[in-house]
């Protein structure tokens, strides 16, 4: 599978897709926004992630306003708010067979290029 979860109107996700021609090389989007992801898909993500709190970003705008970083957060909670909120999916996340590369990290794009 090559799929890569984003968001269409984030710009870094624009960045990042346009500096490895994913879509010229045939991977599959998913504009998170749009299409939500499915519990299997985000299940299928923690399993290649190792946690489903290595998917979940703390730089969602309602991060701070719900109180989440007050709080103590258990895998199950990660998993619930990535569902009901996409904005707490780390991103964007690209699998490649049996790799996942998650978020925007200078190290993490720079691992995607080599493997794209």
């Amino acid at each position: 599978m090559k799929r890569i979860y984003y968001l269409s109107s984030c710009s870094t996700c624009k960045r990042i897709l346009d500096e490895t021609d994913a879509v010229g090389k045939g991977y599959a989007l998913q504009d998170i926004k749009k299409d939500k992801i499915t519990p299997e898909q985000l299940d299928d993500m923690r399993k290649l992630a190792g946690s489903y709190e290595a998917l979940f970003s703390r730089r969602s705008q309602k991060y701070k306003p719900m109180g989440l970083a007050e709080k103590e957060l258990t895998e199950d909670d990660y998993r619930s708010l990535i569902l009901e909120e996409y904005t707490f999916l780390k991103r964007p996340v690209t699998i490649i067979g049996k790799k996942i590369f998650v978020g925007s990290e200078k190290k993490t794009v720079e691992s995607l290029k080599e493997t794209i």
